[in-house]
C-alpha cells in the first residue's frame, strides 16, 4: 500500500484508539490470564511461577501478533488486495484456527533441541529458565516491533532459552550444532525466498507485462500461475500446517495437491477468460487478477502460522506447566487448552492493537508492491518452506517473506533498462492513442457543424461520441502508466540496513537478556 494512504490510516486509528486505550486493553488481556491461571491452579504447589509464566505467556503472544504475523499479509496490504482492516480480520481468523485446529497437543519443551534439560536436575531451576527465556524473548519482539524491524519468533524463543540455559548450567548444555544451524538460516531463508520471489516476478514480467497484448498473454499464464500457487499452498499446508492432523510424507501430499491444483485451473481459467474481456490492455488490470488468490495466500499463510509457531512460541509456558503440575522435566510435554488459548487470543490482541506498524513496515517501507509483486512473495514464503523441509534446511517464515521483499526489488533494479523500455512502450502507444483521440474529435466536430441531421447522421455522432469516451479512459490510463514507469520504487536502503541488524542480534541479544533475568531471579528467590 502506498505510503500516505498507510499515514492516514495510522492517523485515523490513533484517533479513534489512543495509545493509551490500547496500553489499557493490552494490560486488560493480562488481568484476565492473570486471574484465570491464579483460580484455577490455585491449589498446586509452587504455583507462583505458573501464574507468572502464564503472564509472560500472554505477554509474548501479543508480541507475536504485533510482529510476526506481519509477514503473512503485509504484502497483501501493501499492494492493495486487502485494507488492513480485512488483512487483521482474516489473520485473527486463520491464526487461531490454526492454533485450535492443528496446533497439536505436544511440543519440544526445548525448541529444536539448543540445550539439553538433562543437564538441569533440579526443577525450580529449569522453571526459571524457562519463564527467563519466556520474558526475554517477548522483551526482544517488543522492541523490534517498536522500531519496525520484522524479526524471527523462532529465533527470539532459542536465544530466550539459550541464555537462561547456559546461566543455569554452564555453556556445555548448549548444543553448538543446533546453534551453527540457526546462523545459517540467516542466510539461507532471505537469499532462498528473494531467488525464488525475484524468479516468480520475472516470469510474470517477461511472459505477461512486456507482451504488446498484455490481456491476452494474462488469459494464458494467470490460470497456470494461480494453478502452481494452488499446488505450492496445497503442499504447505497438508506438510506444515495439518502435520499434527495428519502425517503425510511429500509425495502424497504433492499428489493430493496436484489433483487439487486441476480442478483449480478448469474452475480459474473460464473465470479469467471472461475477467480479461472487460478489462484494457494496462498492468494496472493485469495486477487485478492477483487480487483474489493473495486474499486467499493471506489466510493460508496465517493459518499455517498459527497451527506450528503459536505452539512453539507458548512452549516455555507449556515446559513450566508441566514441571510445576508433575515435578519432573520432560523432553516433551502435552500443551494444556488454556495454554494454546492464551497464545491464540495474545496474537489476536496482538495483531488487531499494535500489529498495524510492522504490516506497514513489510507492506510498503522496505519497497513498493503491487498485486504482482506480492503474489511473488506469498508463493516465495510457501515454495520455499516446502524445499528446505525437503532439503533438510533450517529456515524461518519471518527471514523468508521479508527476503522475498527484498528480492523483488532488486529484481526491479536488476531490470531497470526492461523498466525504461517499457516506459518508452507506453508513452508510444500514449502517443498513438492520443493521435488518434485527437483525429475523431476532429471528425465529431466535422459532423456537428454539418447541416444534414438525418438519423444517419446521428447515429454516426453518436457512436463517435461513444468512442471517443472509451479512448479517453484509455489515453488517461496509459498516462498513469506512463508516470508510475517513471517512478523509481526500490528497495530503501535504510530498511535493510535496519533489518539485518536486528536479524543478527536477535539470538544473542535475547540470550543475553534471558540470563540478566534468570540470575535476577535466582537471586531473588536466594533472598527469600
Amino acid at each position: 500500500m502506498e505510503t500516505k494512504i498507510l499515514n492516514s490510516i495510522e492517523k485515523i486509528e490513533k484517533k479513534t484508539l489512543p495509545d493509551f486505550a490500547k496500553l489499557s486493553l493490552a494490560l486488560l488481556f493480562i488481568v484476565v490470564v492473570f486471574l484465570w491461571s491464579y483460580a484455577s491452579h490455585g491449589n498446586l504447589p509452587n504455583n507462583t511461577f505458573l501464574i507468572i509464566g502464564a503472564v509472560f505467556g500472554a505477554y509474548m503472544a501479543m508480541n507475536i501478533g504485533a510482529n510476526d504475523v506481519a509477514n503473512n499479509v503485509g504484502p497483501a496490504v501493501g499492494s492493495k488486495a486487502l485494507t488492513l482492516t480485512g488483512a487483521i480480520f482474516i489473520a485473527a481468523i486463520f491464526e487461531s484456527l490454526g492454533a485450535f485446529i492443528a496446533g497439536g497437543d505436544v511440543v519440544k519443551t526445548i525448541k529444536d533441541g539448543i540445550i539439553n534439560p538433562d543437564l538441569i536436575k533440579n526443577p525450580e531451576i529449569f522453571i526459571w529458565a524457562m519463564t527467563a527465556a519466556l520474558l526475554s524473548a517477548a522483551l526482544w519482539l517488543n522492541f523490534a516491533t517498536s522500531i519496525g524491524a520484522p524479526v524471527s519468533t523462532t529465533h527470539s524463543i532459542v536465544g530466550g532459552v539459550m541464555g537462561s540455559g547456559i546461566a543455569a548450567a554452564g555453556f556445555a548444555i548448549v548444543s553448538w550444532d543446533t546453534v551453527g544451524k540457526i546462523v545459517a538460516s540467516w542466510v539461507v531463508s532471505p537469499l532462498l525466498g528473494g531467488i525464488i520471489a525475484a524468479g516468480f516476478l520475472y516470469f510474470i514480467k517477461k511472459q505477461i507485462i512486456y507482451k504488446e497484448n498484455m490481456i491476452e498473454a494474462s488469459k494464458k499464464f494467470v490460470p497456470i500461475l494461480i494453478s502452481v500457487m494452488t499446488w505450492t499452498f496445497s503442499t504447505y499446508i497438508i506438510l506444515k500446517g495439518l502435520k499434527h492432523l495428519v502425517d503425510l510424507n511429500f509425495f502424497v501430499a504433492s499428489v493430493i495437491a496436484f489433483f487439487i491444483t486441476v480442478g483449480v485451473y478448469l474452475l480459474v481459467k473460464p473465470l479469467i477468460a471472461k475477467s480479461s474481456n472487460k478489462l484494457a490492455n494496462t498492468r494496472a488490470s493485469v495486477n487485478s487478477l492477483f487480487n483474489i488468490p493473495l486474499v486467499f495466500a493471506a489466510a493460508l499463510l496465517s493459518f499455517a502460522h498459527g497451527a506450528n509457531d503459536v505452539a512453539n512460541a507458548i512452549g516455555p509456558l507449556a515446559a513450566i506447566n508441566d514441571a510445576i503440575v508433575n515435578v519432573e522435566i520432560a523432553s516433551k510435554v502435552s500443551i494444556p487448552f488454556w495454554v494454546m488459548a492464551v497464545g491464540a487470543f495474545g496474537i489476536i490482541i496482538g495483531l488487531t492493537l499494535y500489529g498495524p506498524k510492522l504490516i506497514k513496515t513489510v507492506g510498503s517501507e522496505i519497497t513498493e508492491l503491487d498485486q504482482m509483486r506480492a503474489y511473488s512473495i506469498a508463493m516465495a514464503a510457501a515454495f520455499t518452506v516446502i524445499v528446505a523441509s525437503q532439503l533438510g534446511l533450517p529456515v524461518s517464515s519471518t527471514h523468508i517473506a521479508v527476503g522475498g521483499v527484498f528480492g523483488v526489488g532488486f529484481l526491479r533494479e536488476f531490470l531497470d533498462n526492461n523498466e525504461k523500455r517499457f516506459l518508452q512502450e507506453t508513452r508510444k502507444r500514449f502517443k498513438r492513442h492520443k493521435r488518434e483521440l485527437d483525429l475523431m474529435q476532429e471528425e465529431l466536430n466535422r459532423l456537428e457543424i454539418i447541416k444534414d441531421k438525418s438519423k444517419t447522421h446521428y447515429v454516426k455522432i453518436v457512436e463517435l461520441y461513444k468512442k471517443i469516451d472509451d479512448k479517453e479512459n484509455l489515453v488517461k490510463q496509459e498516462r498513469k502508466d506512463v508516470k508510475d514507469a517513471k517512478s523509481t520504487k526500490y528497495v530503501k536502503r535504510d530498511a535493510i540496513k535496519k533489518i539485518i541488524a536486528a536479524w543478527i542480534i536477535t539470538v544473542p541479544a535475547a540470550a543475553i537478556l534471558s540470563a540478566a533475568i534468570f540470575f535476577m531471579i535466582e537471586g531473588f528467590m536466594a533472598s527469600i
